[in-house]
C-alpha cells in the first residue's frame, strides 16, 4: 500500500477512537527506520495475519536517506564504500528468524537502471549520468545513495500487506509521553496534537550535541578575541564561509569528517586536480580561495584507505575465538567485563586468526609451517602470550606479513621529526605506503582482518557499552576514505594547501596573542598559530548533551512509572540486546518503547553493510520488527482494551 506523503493525511489518527487499529510510531525515516520498515514488511505475513495497522513515520527529512543521506547536499561528497559493498537487503548470510528478502546492492541497482529494468523518476541529469556510469568498484556520491535509499523505502512500503498503511509526518519529534500500560503520544514541533501509537521506536540516527567543557571554553575564547571556532558537527551542515582564503586553519580530526572538509574547501571552492597520464599522480591547481589546513589528531595520520580489490578464495571461518560462546562466558562473569583485560585479547586473537588463515591459504610460500600445524599451535596459545608471538615469528619470516595491531593503531608512536617540513615528507610516505598496500592483493590478509572486524562488531552488540576506543579503532581500520581521496590528500599536501601537525595534537588558547596554538610531540618544540579552529569530527552520541529534544526530554524524565531512559557510562541509551527495548529509569525494559542506532549501547557499524557479512543492523532490525509485530498482533485482538499488553 503506498505511503501518504502529507502531514494532514494522518492528522485524523492523532486521537484514535477505541475501535481504531493498532498503531506504531517510528521516529526517524533514514536508513535505520527504512531498514526496520523493510523487516516489518518481511515478517508481517507470519506475525500479523492480515489485520489493519497504522505506521507513523516521523522525520523532517525525506524518507529513505533521512538527514545524513539527503539529496540536498554537495554532489562532491562521496560514500566511503564501493558500490558493490553497499546493500540494504538481507541475504543468506544474515542470521535472523524472519524471512530473507534479497535485493540489489547499490551497484546492482544502478546496473538495472542502465539495462532499462528500472526507471527512476526524479533524477536530475547529473544523477542519471552517474547511475549509468557507476561500476561495482565506484565510490558513489551521497546524492546517488540518497536516491537508492528512497527506492528501498518505496520497495519496503510497497511490500507491506493490505491493511498496513504508512503515514509520513515531516516534522521534528520533541517529546514522547504515556504510561507503561497505555498508548504513547509523540509530540511534534509545530503541531498542537500528538501522534499516538501502541509502540514507539526511536531510530534517530546520528545526533547533534551540545559542546563539552573544553569546546565551551574554546568557543568563549573565540568569541572574546574575534576568532573562528567550528565545534564537532556534520561537515555538510557547517558554515565554511567563515574560513577565509589563504588563512591558516587548525583542524583536529583526521577521519571522514575531515575528508568532507578537505573536499568542500578545495574542489568546492573551484580548485581542480590534473592526473599525470604516465604515473597516475595527481597535481592540485588551487583556485586561490582555499585556506591552509593544518591537520592533526590523536594518531596524526588519516584513516586507513579502503581496500581496493575484491575478495577471492576461501573466507576465514569466522567467528573462531570471539563468537557467541565467548560472549556468553563474558556475560556470565560477575560485573561488567573489562575491555582491555578481558575483551580485547579475544578480539586480537580473532583478528590474528583471520589474518593468518588468509596468509597461509593464499600465500603459503611466505610461511614456514603447514596451516594445520600453525592452526593447532595458535589455538593452544593464550591471547597475547609470548608463546603466540614466538609462533608467529617462527612461522612468518617477513615482519610485513605479521599482524601488529599496536603498530597499526599508532604508526607515529615514539616517532619524532626535526621540523614540520620533515613531518610532511614522513606523512606523505606513510600515506603512499598505505595506499599501495591496501590496493595490492598480495596483502590480502588485510582484507581478511577487515572481515574479522565486521564479525567482531556483530558479536559486540550483546556486550553493551564497552567504551569509545573500540568504535574509533574499527572506524580507523575498516571505515576509512576511498583511495582516490588519499591521492587527493597527497596532492594537496604537495601544493601546500594541507599541512600535517602530527600525533597527539593539542590545541591551546593563547590569551596574549589572541590566537589558537596547535602542537604535537611528533615535532618537539614547534607549534602553529591560527585564528580559526575546526573540530573535524562528529559529536559523540551522548544522551547527556544531545540537542535532540525528544531524547533530551526522555533523559530528563522521572516518575513513579519509571519513565525516561537509562544512560550508560558513555552516555548511550541502554537497551535490551535481544530486541532493542529501552531500559527505563526503573531498570526494566519498557514494554512500549524501543531504540535502534548509534545513540544506543547496541549500536552497530552502520544501517547498511557489505553483502554476505551477516550485517548486525539487519539482525537487530529483524528482531525488533518481530517483537513489534508480536505485540501489535495482541493489540489488534484487544482493540479498546485497557491495561498492559506484553510482548
Amino acid at each position: 500500500m503506498p505511503a501518504s506523503s502529507s502531514a494532514s493525511s494522518s492528522a485524523s489518527s492523532a486521537f484514535p477512537p477505541p475501535t481504531s487499529p493498532p498503531s506504531l510510531v517510528i521516529v526517524g525515516a533514514g536508513p535505520r527506520g527504512t531498514g526496520l520498515l523493510e523487516r516489518i514488511a518481511a515478517n508481517a505475513a507470519e506475525l500479523y495475519d492480515g489485520g489493519r495497522l497504522d505506521i507513523h513515520l516521523v522525520d523532517p527529512f525525506p524518507p529513505g536517506g533521512g538527514r545524513v543521506w539527503r539529496h540536498e547536499q554537495s554532489p562532491l561528497l562521496w560514500m566511503n564504500s564501493m558500490a558493490e559493498d553497499v546493500t540494504m537487503f538481507t541475504d543468506a548470510s544474515v542470521e535472523s528468524e524472519g524471512p530473507i528478502r534479497p535485493g540489489p546492492s547499490l551497484a546492482e541497482w544502478s546496473a538495472r537502471i542502465r539495462s532499462g529494468e528500472l526507471a527512476i523518476t526524479g533524477f536530475d541529469g547529473q544523477l542519471d549520468a552517474e547511475a549509468r556510469d557507476l561500476t561495482s568498484q565506484s565510490f558513489a556520491s551521497r546524492r546517488l545513495q540518497s536516491a537508492y535509499m528512497r527506492w528501498v523505502y518505496e520497495q519496503a512500503t510497497a511490500a507491506l500487506p493490505p491493511g498496513i498503511a504508512v503515514h509520513l509526518h515531516p516534522h521534528r519529534a520533541v517529546r514522547v509521553t504515556g504510561s507503561r500500560e497505555g498508548r504513547q503520544s509523540v509530540w511534534l514541533e509545530g503541531r498542537a496534537e500528538p501522534v499516538t501509537g501502541d509502540l514507539v521506536v526511536l531510530a534517530l540516527g546520528h545526533l547533534d550535541a551540545e559542546p563539552d567543557a573544553e569546546q565551551r571554553g574554546l568557543a568563549a575564547f573565540a568569541a572574546e578575541h574575534g576568532l573562528v571556532h567550528l565545534p564537532p558537527e556534520f561537515t555538510a551542515d557547517s558554515d565554511l564561509s567563515v574560513l577565509a582564503p589563504g588563512e591558516p586553519v587548525i583542524v583536529r580530526g583526521f577521519g571522514l569528517a575531515f575528508v568532507d572538509l578537505m573536499v568542500l574547501l578545495t574542489e568546492g571552492r573551484g580548485g581542480r586536480y590534473e592526473e599525470d597520464g604516465a604515473s597516475g599522480e595527481l597535481t592540485y591547481h588551487p583556485s586561490g580561495q582555499e585556506p591552509v589546513l593544518h591537520i592533526g589528531s590523536r594518531r596524526g595520520v588519516p584513516y586507513r584507505s579502503k581496500i581496493g580489490y575484491a575478495w577471492s578464495g576461501e573466507r576465514p571461518p569466522l567467528p573462531r575465538y570471539f563468537g557467541p560462546a565467548q560472549v556468553d562466558e563474558l556475560l556470565a562473569r560477575p560485573g561488567r567485563p573489562d575491555f582491555r583485560r578481558e575483551i580485547w585479547p579475544l578480539i586480537a586473537k580473532e583478528l590474528g586468526f583471520a589474518h593468518y588463515h588468509e596468509l597461509f591459504s593464499a600465500h603459503p610460500e611466505r610461511t614456514t609451517l603447514t596451516w594445520p600445524e600453525f592452526d593447532a599451535r595458535y589455538a593452544a596459545a593464550d591471547p597475547g602470550s609470548a608463546e603466540l608471538h614466538a609462533l608467529v615469528a617462527a612461522a612468518v619470516p617477513d615482519p610485513a606479513d605479521r599482524l601488529d595491531l599496536a603498530a597499526l593503531d599508532q604508526p607515529l608512536a615514539g616517532v619524532r621529526f626535526g621540523d614540520f617540513d620533515l613531518l610532511q615528507e614522513g606523512l606523505r610516505h606513510h600515506i603512499t605506503a598505505d595506499l599501495a598496500r591496501r590496493h595490492d592483493p598480495a596483502y590480502s590478509p588485510d582484507l581478511a582482518v577487515f572481515l574479522g572486524l565486521l564479525s567482531v562488531y556483530g558479536q559486540m552488540l550483546r556486550l553493551g557499552d564497552i567504551g569509545e576506543w573500540w568504535h574509533g579503532f574499527f572506524s580507523y581500520v575498516a571505515s576509512g576514505p576511498p583511495g582516490p581521496r588519499l591521492r587527493q590528500l597527497l596532492a594537496l599536501s604537495k601544493a601546500g594547501v594541507v599541512r600535517f601537525l602530527g600525533a597527539d595534537t593539542s590545541v591551546a588558547a593563547d590569551p596574549v596573542l589572541g590566537v589558537f596554538r596547535a602542537s604535537s610531540p611528533s615535532v618537539p618544540g614547534a607549534s602553529v598559530e591560527a585564528q580559526a579552529l575546526v573540530e573535524a569530527r562528529l559529536p559523540g552520541p551522548t544522551v547527556d548533551r544531545t540537542r535532540d529534544p525528544l531524547l533530551r526530554s526522555l533523559h530528563e524524565q522521572y516518575g513513579e512509572d519509571g519513565a525516561g531512559v537509562t544512560s550508560t557510562q558513555a552516555g548511550l541509551v541502554a537497551v535490551t540486546a535481544e530486541d532493542g527495548r529501552v531500559i527505563d529509569r526503573s531498570g526494566r525494559p519498557h514494554p512500549r518503547r524501543f531504540a535502534l542506532g548509534p545513540h544506543t549501547d547496541a549500536r552497530s557499524a552502520g544501517a547498511f553493510t557489505r553483502p554476505g557479512t551477516n550485517g548486525p543492523a539487519f539482525r537487530q532490525n529483524d528482531a525488533t520488527a518481530r517483537a513489534l509485530l508480536t505485540f501489535l498482533r495482541a493489540a489488534s485482538s484487544c482493540t479498546g482494551c485497557t491495561g498492559a499488553l506484553s510482548a
